[in-house]
């Protein structure tokens, strides 16, 4: 199909961002101080997560995007906002003294992830606070917003900006985390993995089964539609219209981490730029099938994106 012109749309995303690290090296032994193997490393990358590589995402499908969240007064901090700013992305990273910028650390070892270090702790609630102010501030300049809930505590007022966004008249479509899906109510869209949705709705023995608890959250939510990826079962959504599904893409699947950041962004610029919500999901099937294949953090371009439609 064809591809909207994705370059008029404004996307603001708020939620939890980290800096994602990657140490890359060589395993040619066994340490003699324990039965683990020994990685020189040879290189190390950077890349955003979280939230910011949903804005990332955003804005690698040619869409504007602003990114609202919290960060650590430190190094981690500031490498976040330059690779923000590379990526061309317009960044309101609030600094909080007491908050320690999330961190994922991963060795790699032969192409293949041998060990992952988080560091994080939860962010103050006054630096939240002024942010609801700054998200207030910025619906007016926005076409969809994105929340991307990490469950690091970066959208303790989720509510109260659903609720601000919708009077605003503006699309919200929430990556959801927990079990507490209430805080949620009000949304457009949310667009839980099989093992979240799990945990709230309980499971399910059938697609039949499913599509029952499926609408019958999106009844008690109020939302417009639910979107579950369902990893080598595609993706399904429930909406007013019915149901509809998009099976998985047979590609090598390399790496799933960020993924789904590619689909909420993805279902974002696309329904931003005009597409009806099974065009987008449509769409986001195909941008998550190509950054499966990627290492790490990864974005699907608009130009990937065109040559497989």
């Amino acid at each position: 199909m064809q591809i909207p012109d994705t370059s008029a749309t404004r996307i603001l995303v708020v939620g939890d961002v980290m800096l994602d690290r990657y140490w890359f090296g060589e395993v040619s032994r066994i340490s003699p101080e324990a039965p683990v193997p020994v990685v020189k490393v040879g290189r190390t990358e950077e890349r955003p997560g979280g939230a910011a590589n949903v804005a990332r995402n955003c804005a690698a499908l040619g869409a504007r995007v602003a990114l609202l969240s919290v960060v650590g007064a430190d190094e981690a901090g500031r490498t976040l906002a330059r690779l923000m700013a590379d990526s061309g992305i317009e960044c309101s990273l609030h600094e909080d003294a007491k908050l320690s910028t999330t961190v994922k650390l991963r060795v790699i070892g032969r192409q293949q992830q041998l060990l992952r270090i988080d560091f994080e702790n939860a962010p103050d609630h006054e630096v939240l606070q002024a942010k609801l102010a700054d998200f207030e501030s910025r619906l007016a300049g926005c076409d969809v917003v994105i929340l991307s809930d990490y469950g690091k505590g970066g959208l303790a007022h989720i509510t109260e900006m659903i609720a601000l966004a919708r009077a605003a008249g503006k699309r919200v479509l929430v990556d959801p985390k927990g079990e507490d899906y209430a805080r949620y109510t009000g949304a457009t869209l949310l667009t839980p993995n099989r093992s979240e949705l799990r945990e709230v709705v309980g499971r399910w023995n059938s697609d039949a089964e499913l599509e029952v608890k499926a609408m019958r959250l999106r009844d008690e939510l109020q939302l417009e539609a639910l979107l579950v990826t369902r990893s080598e079962e595609g993706m399904t959504l429930f909406a007013d219209s019915g149901v509809a599904h998009e099976p998985a893409l047979a590609r090598e699947v390399y790496d799933v981490s960020g993924a789904g950041d590619t689909v909420i962004a993805t279902l974002a610029v696309m329904l931003g730029s005009g597409l009806s919500l099974p065009q987008a999901m449509r769409q986001a099937n195909l941008a998550a099938g190509i950054v499966v294949g990627k290492l790490g953090t990864a974005t699907c371009s608009l130009d990937e994106l065109k040559q497989i439609n």
